[in-house]
């Protein structure tokens, strides 16, 4: 399951719905909110993951951080404002960029530019939330890969190899040693 299935299905819809009431959308709207910010915010975790240090810190955060609350109870998604700046802070590295990315969305989604930009820490949680949540199901590195290098029965690196595999060659094995090696530089 991707990231963004996983959103959409957590909890029936409810993180969906309550990140839709707290921006005053329908649950079509929010729908549509989350359709247009995950593939910009997973690009920014890809880039994240590919800089020196990029993937540990995403794997300790979302080892030791509480991300899994907003996806298993979309109410705590009322307090995710704080949580998501700092997410998108490591991700875009400017607001210049988040307001880009929301400037970009609203005219994808014809929604305010508002609206993204209040939208974009909360489905920056719900993404750590998503991978956290994955991660606690199927430990990294926990069974056997199959061919392309993915995982079976999904979890937290089926998610992740879309974001790990820049050359899109199906496994992100050569991609991973890639990052590794430009650690030891």
């Amino acid at each position: 399951m991707n990231i963004l299935e996983s959103i959409l299905a957590a909890q029936d819809g409810g993180a969906v719905k309550q990140m839709g009431q707290q921006l005053g959308l329908g649950d079509a709207q929010a729908t549509s909110v989350l359709s247009a910010l995950v593939p910009a915010l997973a690009g920014g975790f890809q880039r994240n993951m590919q800089s020196p240090g990029g993937l540990d810190a995403l794997m300790g955060a979302l080892t030791g951080g509480q991300h899994a609350q907003y996806i298993d109870d979309p109410g705590r998604l009322s307090e995710a404002a704080g949580d998501g700046n700092g997410i998108l802070g490591h991700v875009f590295g400017s607001k210049d960029v988040s307001r880009e990315v929301a400037t970009r969305a609203a005219a994808q989604t014809g929604l305010d530019p508002g609206i993204l930009k209040q939208a974009l820490p909360l489905v920056a949680a719900l993404m750590m939330g998503a991978m956290a949540r994955q991660g606690s199901g199927a430990a990294l590195g926990s069974g056997a890969s199959m061919p392309g290098g993915a995982m079976p029965g999904g979890g937290l690196m089926s998610m992740l190899t879309p974001m790990l595999d820049s050359n899109r060659d199906g496994s992100i094995v050569d991609d991973v040693m890639g990052m590794l090696g430009k650690r030891g530089r």
